[in-house]
């Protein structure tokens, strides 16, 4: 069958390629879920590993299937399988037990290892091809109502996984009711964390570099949100007009922006890092002021990168309670598809090239 993969280590290296069939027995507790796969979301992840600045292959192959977001139906179940049935409609999780102590209790996203197991990413194959199996443990069923939101599952767990962790951490203050929230970055991490702050009732600024009107813009309006152009009005005036944030959630991919951000935070706050931003670049910050305003404003930093199966099952929550309130408005994020997997290098383009792709994602089967 098709797949696209890349050679890891080897820049822009994206190709189709046949791989062979998957067998619903290689999952060996009769748990195996065949899923024949109807679309796949592709993001700056993929086109980094396209540039060979991260990933590595399975062992015994020297290619990777890329592709971490995925929406299928199931073909085929094993006969130990009790939550999932023929016919529907479902995701993936994407990172897998490493070898971890958190792998005991099901948090395997919290990996205490250097080495990790992520599909489409590291040491796994992905989705981007025309069928998959996997443990029935690691397949989340999305209802039909949502199916027009397909690759939005996994975006969406990764927002509501970090809001939901620094929410966890901010038990620590026994008494927590935020009340304002920044947002950083209005890509797809931005918007849906927008979305999941606004549901829990936060006043929510998402900030971007684009001036609007847009479609951007009119995601955030369209989720009463006020969406803040940075050519226009920076971070540091934002907090001086509406003052400091409660909880500030970092999408943007800019260590820059992300440090700058600590002097937003408010008393008792918590700071979200949720972009990897790799590279060498260095930003200057006013430190001791940072010091004495964290130490003694019980300030929180916390990072938070993938999602395990409850996050999943959280943000699908969150989706559907999103379409009842703001009708319409969340998938016009779903602004990019690409026909089919032979159109490989226009999704690589699309990722590369097109600064309005806002999510890009591709059509390999009708159903």
């Amino acid at each position: 069958m098709k797949a696209i993969a890349v050679r890891p280590g080897t820049p822009h290296s994206v190709h189709e390629r046949d791989i062979p069939e998957p067998k619903l027995d290689s999952i060996k507790d009769g748990k195996g879920v065949l899923v024949k796969v109807l679309k796949v979301g592709v993001d700056a992840t993929d086109r980094e590993i396209n540039d060979a600045l991260y990933g590595n292959p399975p062992p015994g192959d020297d290619y990777l299937v890329l592709g971490h977001e995925s929406f299928g139906v199931v073909q085929q179940v094993g006969p130990n399988v009790r939550n999932i049935r023929v016919g529907d409609y479902v995701t993936a999780t994407v990172r897998r037990p490493g070898g971890s102590i958190y792998d005991k209790i099901g948090t395997y996203d919290m990996t205490s290892e250097e080495t990790y197991y992520e599909r489409g990413i590291n040491l796994l194959h992905g989705y981007l091809t025309e069928s998959f199996v996997d443990h029935e443990d690691y397949i989340v069923r999305v209802p039909k109502g949502l199916k027009h939101l397909h690759v939005l599952m996994e975006p969406m767990s990764c927002a509501a996984k970090a809001i939901y962790q620094a929410y966890e951490a901010q038990r620590r203050m026994k008494v927590w009711s935020p009340k304002r929230a920044f947002v950083l970055g209005a890509g797809q991490i931005g918007l849906l964390s927008t979305l999941v702050l606004r549901l829990k009732g936060l006043d929510v600024y998402t900030l971007a570099r684009a001036k609007g009107p847009h479609l951007k813009s009119s995601i955030v309006e369209g989720m009463e949100a006020t969406y803040v152009p940075t050519s226009e009005t920076s971070l540091e005036d934002l907090t001086k007009k509406v003052g400091k944030a409660d909880i500030i959630v970092d999408a943007t991919g800019s260590s820059k922006i992300a440090f700058g951000a600590m002097e937003s935070l408010g008393h008792n706050g918590a700071l979200v890092w949720t972009s990897i931003t790799g590279g060498k670049n260095t930003a200057t910050v006013p430190s001791d002021k940072i010091n004495i305003e964290w130490v003694l404003g019980n300030k929180l930093l916390l990072g938070s990168v993938n999602a395990n199966r409850d996050h999943f099952e959280m943000g699908i929550r969150d989706l559907a309670l999103g379409e009842v309130m703001y009708p319409g408005v969340i998938e016009k994020i779903l602004t990019n598809p690409v026909r089919g997997l032979g159109e490989y290098r226009e999704m690589m383009r699309l990722l590369v090239e097109d600064n309005n792709a806002l999510k890009v994602y591709v059509d390999v089967a009708e159903g």
